[in-house]
């Protein structure tokens, strides 16, 4: 295929559900080929929150309704517990008069399906080197060369922690109920899954300062197993590791732009916020629907590479994307403290919150509209 009218950068979730969604429109699309992965690359276990916005785009692209039954979960219920007894904040799809609060995917199945409706597509080519390209869709996530040649800057906060990933099992169904313990200095969350085994297994995500979670990631897995038990306390059950472990730090960035003449940037490559929320990938498929729309309601006569809807695009998600930066930073750097006053008044603040439904509410429909 010659002659391309988008090319996008990147090898992820993001920059494919770009490729699909501007492909959709009529749009000849160039996408950057997966690197080839090597026999001696450990397995993914990452598995990702997605809200009823992010599920719709995936629908859309005929995507959702190919994963594996087993690769998607639905979450019914999330409690959320502070560091003291009583603590505690809890929310339900019944009471959201919503079917779902969330659904928990593996990521590895959500790229290999998007691999797939990439490869199927007539107009999206793959390639090793992306060609030239009236607009540029720089997804290559939060260390982008590309945004770097560009000569825009990214504000960049390390937390000093970690995020440990694994999939564990459980002796007692997870009956799709997300659990999340804000224990400074660490925040760990279980996510309800079905892989390795269907009803009782769960991702872990825990987030650790960098000493502890090297600790926790080369511990025997005996040791590892008794730290998570008594950190969860038995609410999910006896968990028993199933797998590999993985890390990444964890950081809070924001690009000083995101778009220019010619180029916008989406997903980690425009923003990158602390997985607390779980809401990472949902802000980032959140920029590709709003491209996807600024693009397909343009002027017929203005080119794809017009700043003005880079500009478009940019003012339809500089609020969404800042107050989940700035509420994810808030959290952590509430729930990172030891001082006695902080601790007793998040502590009540999460019991406080907990009796106040339509505020709850609020917060859910905040997140479900990423």
């Amino acid at each position: 295929m010659n002659g391309f009218d988008v090319r996008v950068l990147g090898c992820g979730i993001v920059s494919r559900c770009a490729a699909l969604a501007l492909a959709r429109q009529g749009l000849r699309v160039a996408l950057q080929a997966r690197p080839p992965t090597t026999a001696s690359a450990p397995p993914d276990v990452r598995a990702y929150a997605l809200n009823p916005a992010s599920v719709a785009l995936l629908a859309g692209l005929k995507a959702w309704d190919t994963l594996p039954a087993d690769a998607r979960t639905a979450v019914h219920d999330m409690k959320v517990s502070g560091d003291a007894p009583g603590a505690a904040i809890e929310f339900s799809a019944f009471t959201q008069s919503v079917a779902v609060l969330a659904w928990i995917v593996d990521a590895a199945a959500l790229e290999a399906v998007l691999d797939s409706a990439a490869g199927f597509t007539p107009l999206i080519t793959l390639q090793a080197e992306p060609a030239p390209a009236p607009l540029t869709v720089v997804a290559e996530g939060k260390a982008s060369a590309l945004r770097d040649q560009l000569g825009v800057s990214f504000e960049r906060h390390a937390y000093g922690q970690r995020a440990i990933a694994a999939r564990l099992v459980s002796d007692r169904p997870h009956l799709g109920v997300a659990r999340q313990w804000f224990r400074s200095p660490d925040i760990l969350a279980l996510l309800p899954f079905d892989r390795p085994q269907a009803g009782h297994s769960h991702g872990l995500v825990w987030s650790l300062p960098d000493a502890d979670a090297e600790r926790w990631l080369s511990a025997p897995v005996a040791e590892f197993e008794s730290a998570l038990n008594e950190a969860t306390g038995g609410a999910a059950g006896r968990l028993h590791l199933s797998g590999e472990r993985a890390a990444w730090p964890l950081a809070l960035g924001r690009a000083a732009t995101v778009s220019g003449p010619g180029w916008v940037l989406v997903g980690d490559a425009a923003h990158v916020v602390h997985p607390l929320a779980g809401q990472g990938l949902n802000l980032g498929l959140a920029d590709v629907s709003a491209l996807a729309e600024v693009l397909v309601g343009r002027e017929r006569w203005r080119a794809l590479g017009d700043a003005i809807l880079g500009r478009r695009y940019a003012r339809r998600r500089a609020v969404a994307t800042w107050v989940m930066s700035q509420a994810t930073d808030g959290l952590w750097r509430l729930f990172s403290t030891d001082q006695p006053l902080v601790l007793e008044l998040r502590n009540r603040g999460l019991g406080l919150v907990n009796q106040i439904t339509p505020f709850k509410r609020w917060i859910v429909g905040r997140a479900l509209d990423t």
